[in-house]
Order: structure tokens, then sequence, then C-alpha cells
């Protein structure tokens, strides 16, 4: 990142998020699993959409994926964020959904389907937050 890059604000943590973003304050990325029917989820929330079980795990994840939508954000712009903003929709390997941005790439040179994986980049108050970036590897 460079000298005079924006600085991201920091995310809202709220009870139900913490364990994400202090896994990203780490630089990995958890999403969580119900511990009665196995289901990942994402975003973070008390109850498993599926089975409706309060009971959870955290599950590691690669941070590998496929870029499945964006946008192209101009405006209204912040003084937080280098424009265009490529606003991502992201299908993690392991079946979950993240939306985030998508770095280190020209907005022409977006496709979806293309791999992704994520990186981590400092907000405001120093914590880390995931963005992803194109695999160059496939």
């Amino acid at each position: 990142m460079a000298a005079d890059a924006p600085i991201r604000p920091s995310p809202t943590v709220t009870d139900d998020s913490a364990v994400f973003w202090d896994a990203a304050a780490e630089g990995r990325l958890v999403a969580q699993r119900c511990a009665d029917c196995g289901r990942l989820r994402h975003p973070p929330r008390p109850m498993c959409p599926a089975c409706s079980s309060l009971e959870v795990e955290i599950a590691e994840l690669s941070g590998q994926g496929t870029l499945y939508s964006y946008a192209i954000l101009h405006h209204p712009q912040h003084p937080a964020f280098e424009y265009p903003v490529i606003a991502a929709l992201v299908d993690l390997e392991e079946g979950v959904r993240l939306l985030s941005s998508l770095t280190d790439v020209l907005k022409d040179d977006v496709l979806i389907g293309m791999p992704v994986y994520a990186h981590f980049v400092p907000t405001a108050d120093g914590p880390l937050i995931p963005v992803f970036r194109p695999r160059e590897d496939l």
C-alpha cells in the first residue's frame, strides 16, 4: 500500500461479528459453522438459517474464491477510498459469499468468474480488513 494511500474506516464490530473481525486483524478469514447441521454462514448472525440452532463453531477459510459479481463505484466519494472502488461479491471455495472490494486490478480487466484471493489492508484504527485481488497462478 502506498504511503499516501487513503486509510479505510474501521469496521463496526458487533457481538455476532467480533470473531470475524478478530480473525481478520490477524490476517485470517473465518466463518461461523452451525455446530448442529454443519452449514457455514456469513455474515455472522446468532442463529443458523437452516436449522435455527444457536450452537456455533468457527471455521477457518482459505481466502481463495471466484468473483461472483461486482460494481464500479464512482460516487459519492469519500476520502478514505481510492476511486473507482470495485465492490465485489466473492464466492469462497468453502461455499460462503463475502462482500468486499477488489484491488490491484484495472476496472477494465475485471471479469465475472475470475479467481481471486484475500489479502488484508489496514484501517484507520489499525485492525485489518479483508479485500481481494486477482490470482495469477491459474
